[in-house]
């Protein structure tokens, strides 16, 4: 895979970048693109410009704000609290996200000569969205290669990790710090460790709580 291309779908948060790194590593060329559907914080936008121009990567921002029309939720409204509820899908839940991020992607990828796109979708730690989850990415695979008769790779590194596994990830591609003190994972748009209080802050300060704790024990 060494002389193959790749799009990473790219966030600025903890998952993404890690993924960015990870194909850094995997790939001889990169680029990201990143989707503004009128998040609830436009600094992640920002946030993965500069992490893009950073580490001197091709970056796109593509304008998805139909999605916030179709499919209104608490990432895209701020009249919508952000909540979990269970037997529920989460507030945050998008409706179609991945499956139109990852088609566009794809759209990117036949421009600009990738075969290659990866995506931080998790179905360990992915509060039941059904676009996290393995066979959806297995299924959209082969319908977008069908759809532009080409052969696209999805490839989904964090697939089977947990919180505590992908911080793991990130430690081992030297970039622990770099994701720690970079990235925006926080539901109320703190950058690094953020609020501490939503679902995404405990969610990201569990796993690499335990990360450290297994660290410091083995």
């Amino acid at each position: 895979m060494k002389n193959d291309k790749a799009i990473v779908v790219f966030s600025g948060g903890q998952d993404s970048t890690t993924c960015l790194f990870w194909a850094k590593e995997k790939f001889a060329e990169v680029e990201a693109v990143t989707f503004d559907y009128n998040q609830r914080h436009q600094l992640e936008i920002d946030v993965a410009k500069g992490i893009a121009e950073e580490l001197n990567i091709k970056h796109h921002v593509l304008d998805m704000s139909l999605l916030n029309q179709l499919a209104p939720n608490a990432l895209t409204r701020d009249d919508i609290e952000i909540e979990e509820k269970e037997g529920e899908l989460p507030s945050t839940f998008v409706p179609g996200r991945n499956l139109v991020f990852l088609s566009f992607a794809a759209i990117l990828a036949k421009q600009v000569g990738a075969k290659h796109i990866i995506t931080g979708v998790c179905e360990t730690d992915f509060s039941g969205y059904p676009d996290c989850r393995d066979v959806f990415i297995k299924s959209l695979n082969v319908t977008l290669n069908l759809s532009m008769d080409d052969e696209f790779v999805i490839h989904t590194p964090l697939m089977w990790m947990d919180k505590a596994e992908a911080w793991g990830l990130a430690d081992e591609l030297g970039s622990l710090d770099f994701v720690r003190e970079k990235t925006l994972t926080c539901y109320n748009g703190v950058i690094a460790d953020g609020c501490g209080e939503c679902p995404a802050c405990e969610l990201r300060r569990n796993g690499l709580e335990t990360y450290l704790k297994q660290k410091g024990g083995s």
